[in-house]
């Protein structure tokens, strides 16, 4: 039995490690790309959205306790003012603060972005009209004049 020994060429051999490393490299690379769009917004961006909202109400019923407690105790001839601060940024992000008076019902109305959160005042709507907006920035002020403004 005459037996064949198959040789190979040395060179290809190293060829053909070459092309495994930059197919394997290629791929890890795609895999790491993917990764890091998925980290950002699976890590990242859904814990600061989730704890932006939440912010934003707390922020709101702050902004209408505020306001509930100024009612009470408004004169029936005068005014009264008072300054507040509220935070300047939640998670990295400006935001702003409106009060909208939508037919009878009050609401304090947070967002930044597409983050919003509706907080209503409990009870004023009907006979005072609350009407503004401010942002986080600096001092804040709520006022109230029984001639109107």
């Amino acid at each position: 039995m005459i037996q064949r020994r198959i040789t190979t060429d040395p060179g290809d051999d190293a060829v053909s490690n070459l092309m495994e490393y930059l197919i394997l490299s290629g791929m890890l690379l795609l895999l790491l790309v993917m990764v890091m769009f998925t980290v950002n917004a699976v890590f990242m961006e859904g814990p600061a959205d989730t704890l932006q909202y939440h912010a934003f109400i707390d922020i709101g019923n702050g902004i209408s306790t505020r306001i509930v407690d100024m009612y009470v105790i408004a004169p029936t001839n005068g005014g009264i003012s008072t300054q507040f601060d509220i935070p300047d940024d939640v998670a990295g992000r400006e935001y702003l603060v409106e009060a909208d008076l939508e037919r009878a019902k009050q609401r304090i109305l947070v967002s930044s972005g597409d983050i919003r959160s509706s907080i209503s005042i409990a009870g004023i709507g009907a006979t005072r009209g609350v009407t503004g907006n401010t942002t986080g920035a600096g001092w804040n002020v709520i006022e109230y004049s029984s001639e109107g403004f």
